[in-house]
């Protein structure tokens, strides 16, 4: 699958023509086409030749998110041309005919609320195209073919002789308001390009994997919700980690956890507009009495996201339930304060807002931190087994004291220092102490305890010790033979870890970044760049990456594409240049 978007929501089109999932006006709306986790008939939209293709091709057009698709037939040769608006809020496709005469076929399937809502539809006035409405919802096709109804769906079929152009636009409007405008494909076409160009161009990094950073970081910002700079984990809901399973989760949301990770990418490649606008998003979204402080918040901050399952959709390959919203709201995750002070710490660094700006606030969460940093929780991975005491928690508890007190010092902010130096002290020496495993010479999943854990990984980068550290490199010595599956990194052992679900998943990409960049770091440079560039060939053909792979049946599985998987290649890619060390 190739994503598209605007900004405001995307849509996802696979290589044969179909558009099999798009949600209108947001990320997070409900979906219109939602044939990727069901059938046709729940809503896509399908534009190719009628005849056998003996050949298809697609790529990106440059460093933009406009995606081209060349279809070869016996008759001749036409690309499909598929973008949004840089206004939001419309696709636009553009059959282009390259060479001879092909006949096309088009089929339209628009089914409101996740595939159940049949819209009523009706021709629009004075123009090839149709209004369909379904309560709230109102989206407006427009063809310069004449579009034909049959059995619930809309069709047309045309030829395309080369050098013609036969264009097509879908555009979203509450059902209250008027027709929205139609956009003139052919001036929006050179617009998308050129905006996308030029956000690319603004890039800084120069390293030796220009290109797929420059693909990853695009497609963070086609995750940007433009009207308040979140950044949603993934396009995708219910994507299976394990084909078949049930671990499927919405993830078109936006976690805190991914701050300090987002803030590094951006800031270390130039795109400082984007980085703010996330550092004011999350202060946004956390503003508000540090004990409810949530792991996942809506696009805009929104705290209400209930999670349920919905039966009318069969799921990607059969594997249910298919979920709208996360429980994960409803979790206790120490490691969010690390990666938050990580966050803030690096924005006074960078210049973006004064140290003495939101201290106040800094202040409360760690000071509440303070009172709750000994408590098990759900970890990173937000485990569905019941909370833990997960050393990565802890240790990322320590690394929001250590933010805090350097903020404290640097800036002579007012905090009380010595009770803070204590804590972190304490937190420092709970890891050291009952984290690591002697016997195995690794730091643990959780306080002592024996099972490995590839979110340690981290220790290193968020600066908790050094990587020449014994106890580091004995880590990820252990995490290299345990949690490896056919070369690439396992978060965890599912068949040895409570999280509360059936065994069985890929294996996790960003971990096997994070690898990656510990063979790096230790030295192991070979060894880091043949798993890096191994890495990139797990991306698909047009670069993109899902959360996991799944290595026996060789493909990527989970959502897509993920903004982890594409923050962690970037990292890595910095670390593996040289360009930074931690973060």
């Amino acid at each position: 699958m190739a994503l598209i978007g605007d900004c405001h929501s995307c849509a996802l089109v696979c290589n044969d023509g179909t558009m099999n999932w798009l949600c209108l006006p947001r990320f997070d709306s409900p979906a219109c086409f939602a044939a990727l986790l069901g059938t046709r008939q729940n809503g896509w939209w399908k534009v190719a030749p009628a005849g056998t293709v003996t050949r298809t091709t697609r790529q990106y057009r440059g460093d933009t998110l406009v995606l081209e698709t060349l279809f070869e037939t016996a008759d001749g040769s036409v690309a499909l041309i598929d973008f949004m608006t840089i206004e939001p809020s419309t696709v636009v496709r553009i059959v282009e005919g390259r060479s001879g005469t092909v006949p096309c076929h088009l089929e339209l399937v628009l089914r409101f609320d996740y595939g159940i809502s049949i819209p009523w539809v009706t021709r629009l006035h004075g123009e090839h195209g149709i209004q369909a409405i379904c309560g709230a919802e109102q989206v407006v096709v427009r063809s310069e073919v004449q579009l034909h109804a049959k059995d619930m769906t809309t069709v047309a079929d045309f030829t395309v002789s080369q050098g013609q152009r036969v264009r097509f636009s879908l555009s979203y409007a509450p059902s209250h308001l008027k027709v929205p405008k139609a956009p003139d494909p052919d001036v929006a076409l050179p617009e998308a390009e050129a905006y996308w160009s030029a956000w690319s161009d603004r890039s800084t990094y120069q390293g030796r994997w220009r290109s797929q950073v420059r693909r990853s970081l695009v497609t963070l910002k086609a995750l940007t919700h433009r009207p308040t700079g979140g950044i949603a984990a993934a396009a995708t809901t219910s994507l299976p980690e394990h084909l078949g399973g049930v671990r499927n989760w919405d993830y078109r949301f936006c976690w805190p956890r991914d701050s300090s990770f987002t803030l590094l990418a951006l800031t270390d490649t130039g795109h400082n507009e984007e980085a703010q606008r996330w550092g004011d998003w999350l202060r946004r979204a956390v503003a508000g009495t540090p004990a409810q402080l949530q792991t996942l918040y809506g696009l805009g901050g929104e705290r209400w996201i209930p999670e349920r399952e919905i039966d009318w959709l069969a799921g990607y390959e059969a594997s249910q339930p298919v979920r709208i919203g996360n429980a994960a709201i409803e979790q206790h995750q120490l490691d969010v304060f690390g990666e938050i002070e990580l966050a803030f710490h690096r924005e006074i660094q960078m210049g973006f807002v004064a140290p003495r700006a939101h201290w106040s606030m800094r202040k409360a969460l760690i000071e509440h931190l303070v009172a709750i940093w000994h408590e098990p929780d759900e970890g990173i991975w937000e485990v569905r087994g019941g909370p833990q005491q997960f050393t990565y928690s802890k240790a990322m508890a320590w690394a929001a004291m250590d933010c805090a007190i350097r903020s404290a010092e640097e800036h002579r902010l007012p905090a009380p220092l010595e009770h803070w130096r204590n804590v972190r002290a304490e937190i420092f020496d709970v890891v050291c102490q009952r984290g690591f495993n002697a016997s195995s010479g690794a730091f643990t999943q959780t306080l002592d305890g024996e099972n490995l854990d590839a979110s340690l990984l981290l220790l290193p980068l968020i600066g908790f010790l050094p990587p020449a550290d014994p106890r580091i490199k004995s880590t990820v010595e252990a995490i290299g033979r345990e949690l490896m599956a056919d070369g690439l990194i396992k978060r965890y052992n599912t068949h040895e870890t409570n999280d509360g679900l059936p065994p069985g998943e890929g294996t996790f990409l960003a971990c096997s970044f994070w690898y990656a960049s510990n063979l790096a770091l230790l030295g192991r440079q070979e060894e880091a760049v043949a798993l890096f560039e191994r890495l990139l060939g797990l991306c698909n053909d047009v670069g993109l990456l899902s959360e996991e792979y799944d290595h026996a049946a060789c493909r990527q599985v989970g959502n897509f594409p993920q903004a982890f998987s594409h923050l962690a290649l970037i990292s890595a890619a910095l670390v593996l240049d040289g360009v930074t060390t931690t973060l």
